[in-house]
Parts: C-alpha cells; sequence; structure tokens
C-alpha cells in the first residue's frame, strides 16, 4: 500500500507533467529564438532609456548576456509563476481534493498511516516538480548552445534548482493545508496569498527603503534574488528547503486527529 499511495502520486500526474514541461520547453526555445536580436538591439544607450526604478529591480545592465536575459525575461517573472501555480494546484488535489472527490477514505482505511500517506504525496509532488525542473534545465542547456548564449551548465542548474524549490515549497504548502483542513479552495487560497505577498515584497523590498530589511523573506528574492542563472547558489535556497519541510511537519498532527470528511 507504501508503493500504491507513492506510485498513484506519480501516475495522476504524467500527462500534467508532460504537458507543463513540453510548455516549458518551447517557451525558453522562444526566448532563445529572440536573443540574436535582443543582443544586437540593446546597448547602454537604449538601457539607459529605462527608469532607474525597473533597471535596478530587474538587474537590467545584465541584459546583453545570455544568462542576464534569460533571468529577466524567463526566471524573474514567468517561470516562477509556472512552477508555483503547477505546485498549488497539484499540491491542493493531493489530498483535499480527493478528500472533497470521496476517494481519499479508501486510502485513510487501509493500514498505511496517516502520516506516511501525506509524506508519499509530498515526495509523489516533489518529484513532478522535479521533472518540470529537469525538463528546464535540458531546454536552457540546449536553447543555450543552440543559440549562442554562452550559459554555463552550471548556471542552468542554478535556475532550475531556484524554480523547483519555489515549486516544492508552494506546493508542499498547498498539500499542508488541505491535509490539516481538508478544503482544496482554503489550500489554495492560502499558498496563492502566500506567493503574492512574497512577490509583492520581493519588488517592494527592491522599491521602498524601509521595506527593504524584510524583503530577504521573501520566498522570490530567497530564489531569483541573487539572478537564479548564475554561479552562485543562494543561502535562501537553505530556507525555501526548511520551509517546505515545516509546513508539512506541522500539517501532520492535526491531519492524523481529524475527522476525514469534516473541515
Amino acid at each position: 500500500m507504501l508503493d500504491d499511495v507513492f506510485a498513484k502520486t506519480l501516475r495522476d500526474q504524467r500527462r500534467a507533467v508532460a504537458v507543463w514541461a513540453a510548455g516549458i520547453v518551447a517557451t525558453v526555445a522562444v526566448l532563445a529564438g529572440l536573443w540574436p536580436s535582443v543582443r544586437e538591439m540593446f546597448d547602454d544607450e537604449i538601457l539607459g532609456e529605462f527608469p532607474e526604478v525597473m533597471q535596478r529591480l530587474f538587474d537590467m545592465e545584465t541584459m546583453t548576456t545570455g544568462s542576464g536575459f534569460l533571468n529577466i525575461e524567463l526566471f524573474s517573472i514567468v517561470l516562477p509563476v509556472v512552477f508555483i501555480t503547477y505546485g498549488i494546484g497539484r499540491g491542493s488535489r493531493l489530498i483535499a481534493g480527493e478528500e472533497q472527490d470521496g476517494t481519499l477514505e479508501v486510502v485513510i482505511v487501509s493500514p498505511v498511516t496517516r502520516s506516511r500517506i501525506l509524506l508519499d504525496k509530498a515526495a509523489g509532488l516533489a518529484i513532478g516538480v522535479s521533472a518540470l525542473g529537469a525538463a528546464l534545465f535540458a531546454a536552457t542547456v540546449v536553447a543555450s548552445a543552440v543559440a549562442g548564449m554562452g550559459v554555463p551548465v552550471t548556471h542552468a542548474a542554478i535556475g532550475a534548482v531556484a524554480m523547483v524549490l519555489l515549486g516544492i515549497q508552494h506546493g508542499w504548502l498547498a498539500l499542508a493545508v488541505g491535509a490539516a483542513f481538508g478544503r482544496r479552495g482554503l489550500a489554495v487560497a492560502v499558498a496563492g496569498v502566500v506567493a503574492m505577498v512574497g512577490y509583492l515584497l520581493h519588488v517592494m523590498g527592491a522599491l521602498v527603503e524601509a521595506v527593504a530589511p524584510w524583503q530577504p523573506l521573501s520566498p522570490f528574492t530567497q530564489a531569483v534574488g541573487a539572478g537564479p542563472v548564475s554561479g552562485d547558489v543562494p543561502l535562501g535556497f537553505l530556507w525555501l528547503a526548511l520551509s517546505s519541510v515545516a509546513f508539512v511537519s506541522v500539517a501532520m498532527p492535526r491531519f492524523d486527529r481529524r475527522d476525514i470528511g469534516t473541515a
């Protein structure tokens, strides 16, 4: 049964992972196709026409490098939204969604402990998000080579890991809220609000001096603050991982005790 819970979690997301991975690969390919034109178009004079706030927020002075171009066009907003959306959507469905559909009881009445069920589903979700990260990594490496972007393999790997950690963190938060309260809508709402607040904190911290001390608390800053497609592994990766584990750990006692099918 342990294998059944984990294997079912993987099976249920196979098609979704394939579709989302294809979308990620296509997006990277399109952006890579634009790179030669962007490289020739942008120079110091053109970059200077952008507002200083925008230059500082998106580190636009790096736009003429392959890594900087990907950071600004993909890894700052687009890919974080993709990975977070996938994580929240799947995480909210794994327990709360199954409970509301009436299919979770079949697993709950088995000899498997609820804690182990939660852990198996969390692991399955993490593997699904990691598969998207693998697709992103491969697409970035290939696109860089074909388009002459000059993105080192290690930089592409760090960028992919940043997106995976963001997806897992928000996905496990949605999973944890769903496990604790059995309501998928609540799980989506809580994780979605956390994502929006985190992004606002990331942006406002770069623009408003009074908010700057709080900016490191943002998951976005922890993941992409240093430019994810870079040679540095941010300390924020550790906080993303630890907070993800904390979400599931806190929800576990509540999931163990509560009556399934009731809020």
